[in-house]
């Protein structure tokens, strides 16, 4: 309890430290860390299933709520066959249903089929995880300034093993059911573009199991480390989103700061995605700068995510109220990591108000925090604990924070996944039902992307 204390403290002080990416990445769930993550295959390949086109069997599917007094109080449940081609669901059949006798079929064992999860905001390119453990001390009073110059420090130690520990990363967020993720990568002087090389080479060898979007990040500062000369090299080399950090805090001109990431971000047609500590008003203030340049900006529509946004949390109920609606209306994502501590994050209330809300583990065993699962089951579990009244309905809908909204049930109890030709990539849960295993971070046992086997098995 000290050391959180003492974690809340550090971030807290946001004139101090604001980069501290992962430190809200401690979890209250970590009895669940350890699920059944030992049945991992070869790196990035099928292990049991080879054909394109197949049937799995015993697949356990949500079929629609039970209601009492107009309160959903259980889930019914089917088991059915899906027929698989090609990438695609292709067909919902009556359970060991074969039309074709001749192609394969597989056992998924009764186990509950959920929408692939997906972690949004992680560090494939630098983590310890994979390695040897270490935890850094990190004395009290530490600063960006101290951050960074450790930065400059352990980058270059870290770089030989980048590849290796990117796909151990992705082999860990894989056995939790993750197929997709977005990675932010550090774009600055000390690693220029290699971390970007790096880890775009993992990616490339990863594709038929795993999607993943790159986000340029300038760790220290885009104006503090003269970092858009590399920025813009980093776009042209196939980064998807331009990063920034904490303009004020960090580098010190926040209309700068913002203008410059933006106007990297027209030039090259990318959307953006800025790690936001700040918690003092320039938080604020940077908040409702982003939202106006991108109501000024119709090209930015859609195409600004804020990660963290801790301001948001010093805000009261109406001022989140306001800036919610004019965020929902320029389709502005908010990524969070679903914070504990000091700061009460208003992530209902901006679901509630129609703002995008996703999730992500931040770091993994790195020197910003010894923490991260790499499990977004467990954190849409958190969401579940922090922001709502847990019962059958509000438990299956808090999934969505983890699978980008795609839900085997709507609101009224309908069925609206999976269906014919949808993507065939979702994860096999020991679980009787979407609210149990939000509840219950229940164990994963396969997980599937575009029909291809990538983790687990089945029989």
């Amino acid at each position: 309890m000290n050391e959180n204390k003492s974690r809340r403290e550090f971030i807290s002080q946001s004139g101090k430290m604001v980069t501290a990416c992962a430190l809200f990445g401690t979890t209250g769930s970590v009895a669940y860390a350890a699920n059944s993550a030992t049945k991992t295959g070869e790196t990035g390949k099928p292990m049991n299933i080879n054909s394109k086109h197949y049937y799995l069997d015993n697949v356990l599917l949500e079929a629609g709520f039970e209601f009492e007094g107009g309160v959903a109080i259980s889930t019914r449940t089917e088991l059915k066959t899906l027929e698989i081609n090609d990438g695609k669901i292709v067909a919902l059949r009556e359970n060991n249903s074969h039309a074709d006798p001749a192609l394969p079929h597989y056992d998924a064992g009764g186990k509950l089929m959920l929408p692939a999860l997906r972690d949004m905001h992680i560090h494939l390119d630098k983590t310890f995880y994979g390695g040897p453990w270490r935890s850094l001390n990190r004395p009290a009073g530490t600063t960006i300034q101290d951050m960074i110059r450790l930065e400059q420090k352990l980058l270059p130690e870290l770089q030989p093993y980048t590849q290796a520990r990117a796909e151990k990363l992705i082999d860990l967020i894989q056995s939790k059911g993750s197929n997709i993720a977005r990675s932010h990568c550090n774009i600055e002087p000390t690693s220029g573009l290699k971390n970007l090389e790096n880890l775009q080479a993992v990616l490339a060898r990863r594709k038929p199991g795993f999607d993943c979007e790159i986000v340029a990040f300038p760790q220290h500062g885009l104006l503090l480390s003269k970092s858009e000369k590399l920025m813009r090299e980093a776009m042209q080399a196939g980064a998807h989103y331009v990063g920034g950090l904490d303009p004020t805090n960090v580098d010190g001109a926040m209309e700068k700061s913002l203008d410059t990431m933006f106007q990297i971000a027209l030039d090259y047609d990318k959307g953006v995605d800025i790690h936001l500590h700040e918690t003092s008003p320039a938080g604020v203030a940077a908040v409702n700068y982003m939202v106006e340049t991108v109501e000024k900006t119709p090209a930015l529509k859609g195409k600004l995510t804020i990660s963290h946004a801790f301001a948001l949390a010093t805000l009261n109920e109406q001022q989140v109220d306001e800036i919610a609606t004019r965020m929902a209306a320029q389709q502005v994502t908010i990524a969070s990591t679903v914070p504990i501590g000091t700061l009460h994050m208003p992530l209902k209330q901006l679901r509630d108000k129609g703002v995008f809300v996703m999730t992500g583990t931040d770091s993994v065993i790195d020197h910003w925090s010894p923490y991260g699962l790499g499990d977004m089951l467990e954190k849409a579990n958190l969401y579940a604990q922090l922001y709502i009244r847990p019962n059958e309905q509000t438990l299956s809908r808090a999934l969505g924070i983890a699978t980008g909204d795609v839900l085997p049930l709507n609101d009224k109890g309908d069925r609206v996944w999976p269906k014919a030709q949808d993507e065939a990539s979702f994860v096999l849960v020991d679980a009787s039902c979407s609210a149990e295993a939000v509840a219950r971070i229940s164990p994963r046992t396969a997980t599937f992307h575009k029909g291809n086997l990538v983790w687990g098995t089945v029989g």
